[in-house]
């Protein structure tokens, strides 16, 4: 009897070992990329990239690749499948699908943007005199973009006379867009065709003359500015000027007063521009202020002269203004001086007004200026953490400033401002549909002090109903914190998905952005650059320190440079989050830095340092998330790419996942997304981009196992 008991429980045991070994066998299990290693020499030092393969596009093997990762994140994802159905339906049923912008004045016209009931795009509309006018609808997108899997329309340009309209086509979303110029009288397509450019276009004073951008078909860089004839063909277009410095970019674009065409190039701290009469048959173009390094101006003409917003010996920038005939900058006198406290960011212009865009202690301001007695005054928003900014103002003789406004708790707002009487008028505030009410909710402004002293700043929001501060919230933290773009604390209807769960929802302000003034932008750059991700980590510490969330809760989140920051972070601190998702990350620095035939490189010398120098070269190795992968634990991961993408290429995220499968120590999840048809800025279209969304917020959801 014993010996059968004993039969029975080896019998029992090699059982379960095999129902445990099917189910291993059962669990998906990820694609593995083949190693094919690959010597990168400089600066003396070797570097072995064994995944430098996945770059060869056309190459099928790695087609193929692409499709079996897609496959693995759809097989493990596939138990969140109605999870993300009820998020995606939710995010939609929010958004008022029949809606229309706040129309603006021009040149005669009331021209708005409107959407239809079930429509992804846009469809631009304008109507004469007055909005009780018969609408003319000038394109329809949803029409024209039917038979696309990606469709992008930008640039829409009406000539003076009001008769035409050119316009930016992109169905690829690698952002090379052609042009198209159609006559809103007939409604007929005109035969002109320009490919390759920026998708924007500057009509001259005489409506049968365009100016246009193109880019380097390899390099994406804008370089060259061309006129074109109506009813001519690209190939007969003018050379205007060609911008030969690698390092910079060239636009074009005619002042608000219509008198002059404008010419600018720009690398990322230093500026150039050049001007010509708007009326000439063939304008001759001549320089405003020869280029300087780390000299940055802007110019808006108004009357006989030129304001100029400039940096010139003024760190947080100052304005000047100058004759227009008379333009070199020692000709340039001072009208705001220079703050210490103050980033003066822009400026609009108006007969009796002179409107200043100002950042102080990481908020927008609004300043008004009464030119005639030189009386000032701020607009008062009355929140503590917001985001305020001007908008369409296209009259010079008018008392009316028109701004945007929104904050975490306030939907996307716009008002008519009298800045004579000070008098308010809400035009527009998004309706939310469905039970929203911003009194549930409850933002706030909290300071976490990084490494070296620096107090950093987190916009925070949460459900008061759904929120206790005891540690046990879930949090999604997100940061971009690079070029100087500073991240102003928003509104988000999608967000709400999150918040209505008990999610903490926080904006880390890390330098590298330009929240707290030029000098927050300055120290978070070059050989300086490890100050956002040590920000980013002081802000996750503070966060759990103070009990909003903890480390089996805590989520990062950032996209481009800012996956950059997630992919440092993973690197560095893979303790400190329980998830992290990396959206288009740009991860493989000291390769994409060398290689000066991949977009955006040559122009950003100046933000991340040239690595053919041993110094850049050996501080960006010293950070690059791609080199930096180790054996270790790191967090669940989900991270996205598009085959497309023209500013961060899909094969750089791609070989981070298939290094990180390699080395990683851990049982968590890394799913690699990518979109095949699309780019840099995911799916077109209206809600097809929420079904990211929606895969993203059930991979956090399922992760800290909410079903619902």
């Amino acid at each position: 009897m014993k010996k059968e008991v004993f039969y029975l429980l080896i019998f029992m045991i090699l059982t379960s070992m095999a129902c445990k070994e099917n189910k291993e066998m059962r669990k998906p299990q990820p694609p593995v990329a083949k190693k094919i290693p690959k010597e990168l020499s400089i600066h003396g030092d070797t570097r072995i990239d064994n995944y430098f393969w996945i770059r060869e596009r056309e190459n099928p093997e790695v087609i193929e690749y692409l499709k079996a990762e897609n496959a693995y994140t759809y097989s493990v994802m596939a138990h969140t499948k109605d999870l993300q159905k009820k998020l995606y339906d939710e995010i939609v049923a929010r958004i008022k699908q029949d809606d229309e912008s706040v129309p603006y004045k021009k040149n005669g016209y009331f021209y708005y943007v409107r959407y239809e009931k079930g429509g992804e795009y846009p469809i631009y509309c304008r109507k004469k005199g007055s909005m009780d006018a018969d609408e003319e609808v000038m394109l329809n997108v949803n029409e024209m973009a039917k038979g696309y899997a990606y469709y992008q329309l930008v640039g829409l340009n009406v000539s003076e006379d009001n008769k035409l309209l050119a316009f930016g086509v992109d169905t690829v979303s690698r952002r090379k867009y052609t042009i198209y110029v159609k006559n809103l009288e007939t409604g007929e397509l005109l035969p002109d065709k320009i490919s390759v450019t920026t998708g924007g276009s500057t009509w001259a004073n005489d409506n049968k003359t365009l100016y246009y951008t193109t880019k380097d078909p390899e390099t994406l860089r804008s370089n060259k500015i061309f006129r074109h004839t109506l009813g001519t063909e690209q190939e007969k277009d003018k050379l205007i000027f060609e911008e030969k410095d690698e390092t910079f970019s060239t636009f074009v674009y005619k002042t608000k007063s219509k008198k002059f065409l404008v010419i600018g190039s720009e690398s990322t701290l230093s500026s150039e521009y050049q001007i010509a009469n708007a009326n000439d048959n063939k304008p001759e173009f001549k320089v405003f202020q020869p280029r300087e390094n780390d000299l940055e101006y802007s110019i808006f003409h108004f009357q006989d002269k030129f304001y100029v917003l400039t940096n010139l010996d003024a760190k947080n920038f100052r304005l000047m203004e100058t004759p227009d005939t008379k333009t070199l900058k020692e000709n340039w006198k001072e009208v705001i001086p220079h703050r210490t406290d103050v980033l003066l960011e822009d400026v609009d212009v108006f007969q009796n007004y002179l409107v200043l865009s100002e950042r102080k202690n990481g908020l927008n301001q609004i300043r008004v200026i009464n030119q005639n007695n030189e009386s000032d005054y701020y607009i008062d928003f009355g929140e503590e953490t917001y985001s305020a900014w001007t908008t369409t103002n296209l009259d010079f003789d008018t008392d009316i400033l028109r701004y945007g406004y929104t904050s975490l708790t306030t939907p996307n707002s716009v008002y008519d401002f009298n800045m004579k009487t000070k008098e308010k008028t809400l035009l527009k505030r998004d309706e939310i549909l469905g039970d929203f009410d911003p009194s549930n909710y409850e933002a706030k402004r909290l300071y976490a002090t990084a490494n070296d002293g620096t107090k950093i700043p987190i916009s925070l929001v949460y459900r008061k109903d759904k929120f206790k501060q005891d540690g046990n919230s879930p949090c999604l933290q997100y940061a971009y914190g690079s070029y100087g773009y500073s991240m102003d604390p928003y509104f988000s209807s999608v967000r709400l998905s999150l918040l209505d769960r008990g999610f903490v929802f926080a904006i880390a302000h890390v330098r590298g952005g330009q929240e707290m003034g030029r000098q927050w932008y300055e120290d978070g750059k070059l050989l300086k650059k490890k100050n956002t991700f040590t920000d980013f980590i002081a802000c996750s510490e503070y966060l759990i320190e103070q009990k909003y969330t903890n480390p089996n809760k805590l989520f990062a989140m950032g996209g481009s440079a800012g996956g950059l920051l997630m992919g440092a972070i993973a690197n560095m601190r893979p303790d400190l989050y329980k998830g992290i998702i990396a959206q288009v990350p740009w991860v493989d620095v000291v390769t994409t830095m060398l290689d000066a035939s991949i977009p955006l490189t040559t122009s950003e010398y100046d933000e991340w340092g040239n690595p053919n120098d041993s110094v850049y070269y050996e501080y960006m190795l010293s950070y690059s998330p791609y080199d930096n992968v180790k054996a270790q634990d790191y967090p669940n991961m989900l991270v996205t790419t598009g085959l497309h993408d023209s500013q961060v290429q899909y094969f750089e995220p791609t070989k981070w996942v298939a290094k990180l499968r390699a080395m990683k120590t851990d049982d968590n999840l890394l799913l690699l997304t990518i979109n095949m048809d699309t780019g840099h800025g995911g799916a077109s279209g209206r809600f097809k981009r929420y079904k990211e969304t929606a895969l993203e917020y059930a991979f956090m959801l399922d992760l800290l196992g909410i079903k619902h």
